[in-house]
């Protein structure tokens, strides 16, 4: 088992755009259907797995590009201390000064890290000035417990 880091920050209103971050159905739109209802299937289709935003199931992070990766680490602990790294390098822009509590900011990485150890994956978002967004994850693989069919993006 090991970990994979992925990081996004943008614009709020293209984190909102959860369309491109939802997975398309298993199953097209059966015949007969809008012509709108297939192009957007087929959008949707091609581009989940190769857009950056984050997707809305932590696990989906492990079918986009293996560029996206921002770290792996085969300890938990690891993996916790590169989200606190993030956080902290942040956290001068996070819009709350509540998310910037210094001891909020440590149980976080605690807790993330006993998740991990556990075998599950870990998603944070914060408000950042603008308005923006950050998102981490870190997603556990070889196999994800969520979703163990998706393979592992850069092993």
């Amino acid at each position: 088992m090991h970990h994979h880091g992925y990081l996004w920050t943008g614009p709020k209103e293209r984190f909102d755009q959860e369309a491109l971050r939802r997975p398309p159905h298993p199953e097209p739109p059966p015949a007969g259907s809008r012509p709108e209802q297939i192009q957007r299937y087929r959008e949707v289709a091609a581009e989940f797995p190769v857009v950056d935003l984050p997707p809305l199931e932590t696990a989906y992070w492990l079918i986009k590009p293996a560029s996206l990766v921002r770290g792996t680490w085969d300890e938990a602990k690891e993996a916790a201390a590169w989200l606190g790294e993030r956080l902290a390098e942040y956290a001068p822009r996070f819009a709350f000064e509540g998310d910037r509590d210094i001891t909020r900011l440590a149980t976080l990485i605690n807790s993330a890290a006993a998740r991990l150890c556990s075998g599950a994956d870990v998603s944070l978002g914060v408000y950042l000035d603008r308005p923006s967004y950050l998102s981490l994850a870190v997603v556990t693989c070889s196999p994800n417990r969520a979703r163990p069919e998706l393979a592992c993006p850069a092993r």
